[in-house]
């Protein structure tokens, strides 16, 4: 039950400090679209996902008006497509025109799938869809992709990690006239999840229902709000107490949305994704959080260690609001799409080398970097494999979603717009790991992959 404080609590979240819902996904199985006719399985995938998604923006849309909560976008995930690719053969940028389209037909804002998960190895299908990748980002709008090229359980598939350091180059290349759009829609996971409703790496995983609908909430400002009218001599446990109850209050407002969306859709209702994923709007930045916890600025001394107990006490209160919690749940760091890490990168005191040790305690990785146009295949291609270590290690999601700015001089921005945002590239060391990359295999899983 809600009461009269917590609806007068909620409005003034969302009208004063943009607490939103981020996205409603609907993740669609396509298993049973198989078939060994690429053109029959295009076909079959498209009506499928049009029968199931067609209501999705009037249902966002409905619920956005009852409750006058933001709903931001709406989404689509899909059964990794080199499955089908492995089933049909074919081109798969066939199967990437057909998503672009069913996504264009339903007025959905991303659809997300044209992926594969190769953390131990290529199974049929899943180096053609790779090497698709560049020009299926490049010809499409609405198309997200992702490669999981290693886990705690597997190791490291260093052979798809010398390749997705090479696609990430080609993506920006062939769309250097759209400031390098296509690296932006493109993740390399370490550890990925099955029911991730956030682009650009959601897909539906092979273990969940034929269909199901999550919900991905945000609030950095909220929390940021709470932090800022607790006295300034409150100790660090207060503060950790006082992010709790927020995520609490955020969590039962996404599971309002979540149920209310399954209900009118048909589909049952998966989880709740309590991302703090900021956007650039003054007010909407994990950066600034930190720093209203006591850091001059984030990127300094002091910044993991915040950065480690707020995306803890995120997910405490998550879990005590819905036992519905899933997806990455915790604080993203994406760099262009944040104000605080914008300001910080600007003035300098956040470094990549400093993202990096972020990464190992918040939710995914180093996301939205932008890179000189200048950086070789082999050097992103070494900055996965050290992402993807961390993940590996600990047991955690990491990714890497960077954008190297082909064509952009020393200095000069990229400028994507919306949720997206801008921001220059930072400096990255440009001593070569060509040898280490180029020895190809897998890295073994460490011992502590041996939990049975």
């Amino acid at each position: 039950m809600y009461n009269k404080n917590e609806i007068i609590e909620t409005i003034k979240m969302i009208q004063e400090q943009n607490l939103d819902v981020r996205t409603i996904t609907m993740g669609i199985s396509l298993i049973d679209c198989m078939d060994t006719d690429i053109d029959k399985s295009c076909e079959k995938v498209y009506n499928k996902i049009y029968n199931y998604a067609k209501d999705l923006v009037k249902t966002g849309e409905t619920i956005s008006k009852k409750y006058g909560i933001p709903i931001i976008n709406k989404r689509v995930s899909v059964t990794p497509i080199s499955m089908l690719v492995g089933v049909s053969g074919g081109d798969p940028i066939k199967y990437a025109k057909t998503l672009d389209k069913v996504a264009k037909d339903i007025g959905i804002d991303f659809i997300g799938g044209y992926s594969a998960l190769v953390q131990k190895g290529f199974a049929p299908g899943d180096k053609e869809l790779i090497e698709s990748i560049p020009q299926a980002l490049a010809q499409t709008s609405k198309l997200c992709s992702s490669v999981n090229i290693g886990s705690t359980r597997a190791g490291i598939n260093l052979d798809a990690v010398k390749i997705m350091g090479q696609k990430i180059v080609e993506a920006a290349e062939i769309t250097k006239d759209r400031e390098c759009i296509g690296a932006s829609k493109l993740v390399v996971f370490c550890n990925a999840v099955e029911d991730n409703p956030f682009m650009a790496g959601a897909f539906h995983g092979v273990g969940e229902a034929d269909a199901v609908i999550n919900v991905g909430v945000s609030g950095p400002g909220v929390v940021r709000a709470a932090i800022a009218a607790a006295p300034k001599d409150a100790s660090i446990a207060e503060i950790a107490d006082i992010i709790k109850k927020t995520a609490f209050k955020v969590t039962r407002m996404g599971q309002l949305v979540g149920v209310e969306a399954s209900e009118m859709l048909g589909k049952p209702f998966g989880i709740v994704d309590l991302s703090l994923a900021p956007t650039p709007a003054v007010g909407d930045s994990v950066a600034h959080i930190l720093e209203e916890i006591g850091l001059e600025q984030v990127g300094s001394c002091g910044t993991t260690a915040c950065l480690a107990m707020l995306n803890d006490a995120v997910k405490k209160g998550g879990v005590m609001a819905s036992s519905r919690v899933g997806g990455l749940s915790g604080a993203f760091i994406p760099v262009s799409e944040d104000a605080g890490m914008i300001a910080a990168a600007e003035a300098g005191s956040l470094s990549i080398e400093k993202l990096e040790a972020m990464t190992a305690v918040c939710s995914v990785g180093l996301d939205m970097i932008i890179l000189p146009g200048d950086t070789t295949a082999e050097v992103i291609s070494a900055l996965i494999a050290d992402e993807a270590a961390i993940g590996m290690i600990n047991s955690k999601t990491t990714a890497v979603r960077v954008i190297p700015a082909i064509g952009k001089k020393d200095g000069e921005p990229l400028n994507f717009g919306g949720l997206l945002g801008y921001g220059a590239p930072m400096k990255i060391s440009k001593l070569k790991p060509n040898v280490f990359v180029n020895r190809g295999g897998q890295i073994p899983a460490p011992l502590n992959s041996l939990k049975n």
